[in-house]
């Protein structure tokens, strides 16, 4: 009977360690690179009287205050509320929050970035940068589907700002918290080489959040937490939030080593910045459920959770490395 049970345990050991070589091998056979090529129409923006002209890059040095990347996909029905009146009215209201001594300073733009959508996003997004100049409000329009990871990278890497937003398309934060964020950023900011990110977070609205969702969504909701803590960031209580500040040296370093371009990428993104020791800050803001907002439906919790165990995985066995940014082109 014993002889049995060892060879039974032997067998499950023999199992499992082959089962964890098998998932370590997918996880390193199946790792993308970092995707950094523009299609050539990406490297163009329309100016207010529709002429094409060169998108700047993020190694340029900064010549705006504050860039804001906002990643749009099939936004068209909700541009009221999207970068339309709701976000771009927000924010071109925002400059008169900032202290007087502040305002002739305060420069920035808008950078909306269409992610392949199949309606007139890009159209709709378009009569901002008449309205208010390319200066102000310019359009990035992938030519494929990327991701909202893959949208705001590749927003970020053609923005101008000293400290790049990202922030969600639906308005769900307001931008006076834009203020509190930023005052997180100064706090953690004392690096010589000005590197920094200061993450809202929506973790104090955690109970109520509980308490209106089902029992499995809550469960899967904790199960994805307990996986970012164990595989890649730890003391960050809310990656997934859509508001996240950075510097623009940070924003570069983190940027161009990203590999993961759908839901997960916010946890990468993180995981980056960990280690190349990047402080980062976390400040509770303020967050409304839009109507008609994207809900996470359960199979992106499941390719969330593989996502982030791979994640971890691939930089373990080295298909991931973390080095000096490469040149793009």
């Amino acid at each position: 009977g014993m002889e049995c049970l060892c060879e039974i345990i032997q067998c499950l050991v023999a199992l499992s360690v082959t089962a964890l070589l098998m998932v370590l091998l997918i996880a390193h056979l199946t790792a993308g690179m970092v995707d950094l090529i523009r299609h050539e129409k990406e490297k163009f923006f329309l100016t207010a009287a529709g002429e094409k002209r060169p998108f700047p890059s993020i190694r340029d040095p900064s010549s705006l205050d504050l860039s804001v990347v906002v990643p749009a996909y099939n936004e068209e029905l909700r541009s009221k509320s999207m970068c339309g009146e709701r976000c771009l009215g927000e924010l071109l209201k925002f400059p008169h929050h900032i202290s007087p001594e502040h305002q002739p300073l305060f420069t920035y733009e808008v950078i909306v970035v269409d992610d392949g959508s199949r309606d007139r996003t890009t159209q709709v997004a378009l009569q901002y940068t008449k309205k208010y100049g390319e200066d102000k409000v310019r359009v990035l329009t992938l030519v494929k589907n990327r991701g909202k990871g893959g949208a705001v990278r590749m927003g970020t890497l053609c923005s101008r700002g000293k400290l790049i937003l990202m922030a969600d398309a639906d308005g769900a934060t307001k931008f006076a918290d834009v203020e509190k964020v930023e005052a997180g950023l100064h706090l953690v900011n004392a690096t010589p080489d000005n590197m920094a990110i200061s993450c809202g977070s929506r973790a104090h609205l955690e109970q109520e959040a509980v308490a209106l969702r089902s029992m499995f969504r809550t469960f899967l909701m904790y199960g994805f937490h307990f996986l970012v803590w164990f595989f890649c960031v730890r003391g960050i209580k809310d990656t997934q939030c859509g508001f996240k500040l950075f510097t623009r040296e940070a924003a570069l370093k983190t940027f161009t080593s990203l590999h993961v371009e759908r839901w997960a990428f916010d946890v990468e993104l993180l995981y980056i910045a960990q280690c190349f020791k990047i402080p980062i800050a976390e400040v509770a803001v303020n967050w409304t459920e839009i109507e008609g907002s994207k809900l996470v439906p359960v199979w992106s919790w499941l390719q969330m959770g593989r996502d982030l165990v791979f994640i971890r995985l691939r930089y373990i066995t080295g298909a991931w490395r973390l080095e000096a940014p490469h040149k793009t082109n």
